[in-house]
């Protein structure tokens, strides 16, 4: 599944000033599946460390954060060689690992450079936490969104529709009817199906919108785990309640968002804590 990202991802690669990058997004829109197709289509070969997956990674970084030592051990960790320049190290779930994370700001210092991308679910959560010392100006950002309609079209094989209608914008001159037609039926289904990975490969698989809700269902329930997860009982019933208002919000005429529509009398000073809790996930 082709992403617009790998462009970015690729700029990066070229760049000799290159700092270790963090991969921001939200869970299952591909942060993973993105850097190793990207690790395997443009570096000899990439070596994969997921922190959640194997917790024991944690205590390479726990002896101190000197990069020639980390590597190597790494290096036996993965049975693989980490060669300068030809091989991708990919840190995921690094939310799970403080040490790893900080540990990026002293390869950004180390005088041998090695291409290193981070990634992790609701990096925005944990790095509110005090155990958690982010390398700010010591990495490059990204961030990763769902798939956009234009990347839609080209999982669904319309790579020639997408440049008829970029000549059609950029020449104030409609596309004819029957692509017109074409065009929208793939914008209504993009509508329904969104743009989760999982849910677009569902539907490329399927083509049945019952099976791409199944999947949808799945998602949405991770989420809420999420919620569970990195909040209180409390807060968490109160995230759940204002992230299940937000189709009601969006179908109102007026997209002011009000509190009203998560419950009746609820007020912003009860739902604040909530509110950011989500614009950081």
């Amino acid at each position: 599944m082709e992403r617009l990202l790998t462009q970015d991802l690729l700029s990066w690669k070229k760049n000799r000033n290159k700092k270790p990058l963090v991969l921001f997004g939200a869970r299952q829109t591909g942060k993973t599946y993105l850097i190793t197709e990207f690790g395997k289509n443009y570096y000899s070969n990439i070596v994969y460390f997921n922190f959640e997956g194997s917790p024991q990674l944690a205590d390479i970084f726990k002896k101190d954060l000197n990069p020639a030592r980390i590597l190597n051990e790494l290096s036996a960790f993965s049975g693989s060689s980490i060669l300068k320049g030809k091989t991708l190290i990919f840190f995921d779930e690094i939310q799970a690992c403080a040490q790893a994370l900080t540990s990026l700001k002293y390869f950004c210092e180390w005088t041998e450079q090695y291409d290193i991308i981070a990634a992790g679910s609701l990096l925005g959560i944990v790095l509110n936490r005090k155990n958690y010392s982010f390398p700010v100006g010591k990495v490059d950002l990204l961030s990763l969104y769902p798939l956009n309609f234009k990347e839609f079209l080209l999982a669904t094989k319309n790579e020639k529709l997408i440049d008829m209608i970029a000549t059609a914008f950029e020449n104030d001159a409609p596309l004819s009817e029957p692509l017109h037609e074409k065009a929208l039926d793939l914008y209504r289904i993009y509508l329904i199906v969104g743009g989760m990975p999982a849910d677009v490969n569902e539907y490329l698989e399927r083509k049945d919108f019952d099976y791409v809700r199944i999947t949808q269902n799945a998602i949405y329930q991770n989420y809420i785990a999420d919620m569970a997860k990195y909040s209180t009982p409390a807060d968490t019933v109160k995230t759940i309640a204002v992230y299940d208002s937000i189709p009601a919000q969006l179908a109102k005429e007026n997209k002011k968002f009000q509190y009203r529509l998560i419950k009746s009398g609820a007020r912003a000073s009860t739902y604040e804590s909530a509110m950011d809790w989500l614009k950081k996930a």
